[in-house]
């Protein structure tokens, strides 16, 4: 059954973002015998037939029994002869799983944080219960302020002499009526329809994106603001008021309107979750992090920035907002203790994804190297300013406490009340911001400037190994190969996709295409060998042809271009949830495929929207706030909410416990061993640091077999 939902009954609508410019500002900015097998595996099952012995004895009923049983025989027998393949000739179905998930795919989205989208929900499962902003009484369910909502209350803070991550408590001023809270910006949202972007003028412009229902194709065309750039987004109701979270809905804001960004940046991050050893309680909040400094440290620490108050905005998912992320929990699970794994942005975030693990500047050959001068990080505040950055860079040598930043943060992590270490290696320049690979889409040098062809060992590297099959599905990813062929062939020293794009408007989308996403673009293992990188990296038009021809690999990463995205300003919530819709209703298509599949639905980061749940520190590099994850399989249906803790690093734990493979390093996290958490709190691991490999959000015993919307 193919799942249906109107993405068109909305209210209103706002934004624009030209396919070729302002989408690539978006893209550059942005142990026995029985090992790896689970306890599943090892439980007796009782046949789902009845023995002959037990067969009533009426004759037709025995006679209808036993066609079954032969019928089935005969089946399993048709499957054993195409090589024990349950969908044919598929060889992901031939390999040993410790699970009877036997495809993996992972579908991410772009910057949304837990509270942000699902702050205002009710689980659906019996006896379920969630940590949000409705639960903590921090808002109620009409997305007004709750009787708790002080437990959300932002601060300023006085200027200091370096940069810090835990703020003196002395310098810190709640804001009030009289210090007023930066209040939400619609920043660089485009106020009016375009020719050439998002939002379109008309449908038939809008047929430029092929990733979604064509039927939907009109919520391309609405959600512009109708106000100025980088002012009072006076479509949240009572902005210019407003003293902490805020209800992005009204008589002219809706989910289906394009609003202003927040910024996040890896010291902007750490600094707003505002964490310190003097607040850590064992039982609680083990790090200590208090995440009340979100505006503050928008409107401060730098000149150029304009987010200001867009941190606090959440959405209601009871009063029909985000309609199919909710129905997805509904019937489903939904995780209310995922992470992001990178304090920062897109790029580091997908590059843990991938690896486990930061990335660090090289010299192209795998040793370690300094970048340029101008991309190294220095956040102590210029003189004469509260907080602005002396240097808002890329990197930062972590394993040296005297560059600029570095040692609050180790300080900080080395007095912990667990053993967490900042995991950074001496010399290395480790990227901690969006930073555009090394590789073009189609493998060809990316030119000065970014990051060099790295040796990062990523899972696809531990998956050819073990003739495991995989793929990265970009949007938009064939036509950014086309811009790259022809930007390489213009100027090889210095390939320019935005000049090509100009040049070619048959495949101007392909700046769309999300590079800095691709985790695997930066390594030289997948994108120096053509071979390699043709079986790998591909299109999401080839996800949904694998789907429909049985041909999807075991371990699927699925990355939608800049338009469906969900990133702020330049998408929308709705325009996410139609991508996610159309793979899902490949699957529901293929039920035989569906069965044996689990669909991961997550977010890259938070995107700096403020949330209200634990963070734990782990390293260096994060974790940082919760971001939502969907888990869509047979066997985690029922509305369930899932509290252990992870981050993106538990999707790579599970296909590693899933298909019996090691860690990829020895300094990787998912060496980190699962949580385990006292009786009274789920949220807080007592053996910290620790991640879910997330087996235990899955009934493997009961399989339910539904849509996956109604």
């Amino acid at each position: 059954m193919k799942p249906t939902f109107d993405l068109r009954r909305r209210w209103k609508a706002t934004t624009a973002v030209c396919i070729v410019s302002t989408m690539v500002i978006a893209t550059a900015g942005y142990a026995a015998s029985n090992v790896g097998v689970s306890s599943w595996d090892l439980r007796s099952h009782s046949s789902t037939l009845p023995t002959n012995s037990e067969l009533p004895t009426n004759s037709t009923v025995q006679n209808k029994l036993n066609a079954a049983q032969d019928k089935i025989g005969q089946d399993l027998a048709n499957l054993m002869n195409k090589g024990g393949n349950g969908n044919g000739s598929n060889p992901a179905d031939g390999v040993k799983t410790a699970s009877p998930i036997k495809h993996v795919i992972i579908l991410i989205g772009e910057n949304r944080g837990l509270d942000h989208t699902f702050g205002v929900y009710k689980p659906k499962g019996k006896g379920q219960t969630i940590s949000n902003l409705l639960s903590k009484g921090i808002v109620n369910e009409d997305g007004t302020p709750g009787p708790n909502f002080a437990q959300a209350q932002q601060y300023s803070v006085a200027g200091q002499p370096s940069y810090y991550i835990g703020a003196p408590a002395i310098a810190k001023s709640p804001y009030t009526a009289s210090n007023v809270m930066p209040q939400p910006n619609t920043e660089g949202t485009a106020a009016t329809q375009s020719d050439t972007g998002a939002p379109f003028k008309s449908v038939a412009e809008a047929s430029v994106e092929k990733d979604m229902d064509k039927n939907s194709l009109d919520i391309l065309t609405t959600g512009a603001t109708n106000l100025p750039a980088n002012s009072l987004d006076i479509r949240v109701p009572g902005a210019g008021h407003l003293t902490g979270p805020f209800l992005m809905q009204g008589p002219q804001l809706s989910d289906d309107d394009y609003t202003g960004d927040t910024t996040h940046r890896f010291y902007t991050d750490w600094q707003q979750d505002d964490c310190s050893v003097a607040n850590a309680n064992k039982k609680t909040n083990s790090s200590g992090c208090m995440t009340d400094l979100f505006p503050f440290v928008m409107a401060t620490y730098s000149s150029g920035n304009n987010s200001l108050g867009n941190s606090m905005g959440f959405y209601n998912a009871e009063q029909e907002q985000a309609p199919v992320l909710k129905q997805l929990a509904d019937r489903f699970t939904l995780s209310d203790n995922f992470h992001q794994s990178f304090h920062g942005g897109t790029a580091a975030n997908h590059v843990m994804l991938g690896s486990g693990d930061a990335i660090f500047w090289s010299d192209g050959k795998g040793n370690p190297a300094t970048p340029p001068a101008n991309q190294i990080a220095n956040p102590n505040p210029v003189s004469g300013t509260v907080n602005r950055y002396t240097v808002d860079g890329n990197f930062s040598a972590c394993a040296d406490v005297f560059q600029p930043g570095v040692k609050p943060i180790v300080d900080y992590l080395e007095n912990l009340p667990y053993a967490a270490e900042p995991n950074c290696q001496p010399n290395h320049y480790y990227m901690l911001n969006n930073v555009n690979p090394g590789f073009l889409p189609n493998g060809a040098p990316s030119g000065a400037g970014n990051l060099p062809p790295s040796p990062l060992r990523t899972i696809g590297d531990a998956l050819i190994e073990k003739n495991i099959t995989w793929a990265y599905y970009g949007g938009a990813y064939n036509d950014a190969v086309a811009l790259s062929n022809a930007a390489v062939a213009a100027n090889p020293a210095t390939p320019d996709l935005t000049a090509a794009a100009l040049a070619d408007p048959a495949h101007a989308l392909g700046v769309a295409y999300c590079q800095i996403c691709n985790p695997f673009q930066y390594a030289t293992s997948i994108m120096a060998d053509k071979t390699v990188r043709t079986a790998h990296v591909k299109d999401t038009a080839d996800l949904i042809t694998a789907i429909q021809n049985n041909t999807l690999p075991a371990v699927s990463f699925g990355k939608p271009d800049g338009l469906l995205d969900g990133h702020p300003q330049s998408s929308k919530v709705d325009l996410f949830e139609a991508y996610t819709l159309n793979v899902l209703s490949a699957l529901d298509a293929n039920p035989q495929l569906k069965a044996e599949t689990a669909v991961f639905v997550t977010w890259d980061e938070a995107g700096g929207y403020w949330d209200s749940g634990f963070i734990q520190s782990l390293d260096f590099f994060g974790d940082g706030p919760r971001i939502p994850m969907l888990i869509l399989s047979p066997y985690s249906t029922g509305g369930k909410v899932y509290h252990n803790y992870g981050d993106q690093v538990s999707l790579l734990k599970f296909v590693e416990r899933n298909w019996n493979l090691k860690p990829l390093t020895n300094r990787s996290r998912d060496n980190f061993p699962n949580p385990t958490f006292a009786k009274n709190n789920d949220y807080v691991p007592t053996n910290s640091p620790a991640l879910a490999d997330l087996f235990d959000a899955f009934d493997f015993s009961h399989a339910v077999t539904q849509p996956y919307t109604e």
